[in-house]
């Protein structure tokens, strides 16, 4: 009698764009290239009102970030180029690079307009390993849009976007099978999915600083502080994430967008523009797939992963940015 092999380990990718917005604007532009660039979704008008969309990595120098007001990002930086989003080019772009990537794989799973994951584990006959998978992504991205983008590789979804992060811009992280609790441990405990400000403070009382703490926290003083939201959080820890990429098919009935801020708010400013920025995008993308919608979902998740799903049917189908952003700001509401 003979034991079964255990499965191959699947490699998966994420892809992340660098800076975006902003790269898509100084690409256009070359007076803008090598200057602060911010690109801000303003709901009302002139400055001091909505939100950073994306920051050129000139800006960031200047502790710029996305999400952040846009008071208190040309406060930070005077001298930036101020730019309000252009969402037809940047769906244009995303579906180009959207495009590339499927090149690679059928399971492709966008995430949000500049990100998405890839399951190549069934490529690499054809095209090599996950790293010479990720590089020949890397450079059709720069070959073809002149953009660049950052692309973490694991064994899982969560591994492969935190990776991705780590090295930007124009990264690539490789985490081989195996090293994934090593590649996590000193890594500060809010990089993981579900770890907030509250959550972290929340951790720090038991004495949880790094994901490598949590991981070799004993799981019943976790159980105590955090409940079975614990063993989620333990398990992520070190490294353990079975979460399949879902393909985004050609038949798909829904088209939507995400965002996730890097540090919690309550701020309705910035919900607000928040809001505006995602159904704008919404918007652009089904003009550019010529597609108008009926319902709209709106789906909220806290700190703690508690998600909230509202949703309307509207008497008539549209494709217009200001109607998904009424409805959307009245199931916020």
């Amino acid at each position: 009698m003979t034991d079964r092999a255990a499965p191959r380990p699947r490699t998966i990718l994420h892809v992340d764009m660098d800076a975006f917005f902003a790269a898509v604007e100084q690409r256009d532009r070359p007076d803008l290239r090598g200057k602060p660039v911010i690109v801000g979704a303003d709901p009302k008008d002139g400055r001091g009102r909505g939100v950073v969309s994306t920051a050129s990595y000139e800006a960031r120098r200047f502790g710029v970030g996305s999400a952040m007001p846009i008071s208190e990002a040309w406060r930070r930086c005077p001298h930036g180029v101020d730019l309000h989003p252009d969402m037809e080019k940047y769906v244009r772009e995303s579906e180009r690079i959207m495009d590339l990537l499927h090149r690679f794989t059928d399971l492709v799973e966008p995430v949000s307009i500049d990100e998405a994951f890839l399951d190549v584990t069934g490529s690499a006959r054809a095209m090599g390993t996950g790293e010479e998978i990720a590089r020949k992504l890397k450079a059709g991205i720069r070959d073809e849009t002149q953009l660049t983008a950052s692309v973490g590789v694991a064994s899982s979804m969560l591994v492969a976007k935190i990776a991705s992060d780590m090295r930007k811009p124009d990264g690539l992280v490789v985490v081989p099978p195996g090293t994934e609790a090593a590649f996590l441990a000193p890594l500060p405990v809010r990089r993981l999915w579900g770890v907030g400000p509250k959550m972290e403070e929340a951790l720090a009382k038991l004495g949880v600083v790094t994901i490598g703490d949590l991981a070799a926290l004993a799981p019943a003083r976790l159980e105590r502080r955090l409940g079975t939201h614990g063993f989620d959080l333990q398990r992520f820890a070190r490294g353990e994430d079975e979460r399949d990429v879902v393909a985004q098919g050609a038949g798909a009935k829904s088209i939507g967008q995400e965002h996730t801020y890097g540090r919690d708010t309550a701020d309705p400013d910035r919900l607000r523009a928040t809001l505006l920025q995602i159904a704008d995008g919404v918007a652009a993308r089904l003009r550019a797939h010529g597609l108008q919608a009926r319902t709209v979902t709106l789906r909220y998740r806290d700190e703690d992963f508690r998600t909230t799903t509202h949703a309307r049917t509207l008497a008539e189908a549209t494709d217009s940015g200001n109607a998904l952003f009424r409805v959307a700001s009245e199931l916020f509401a």
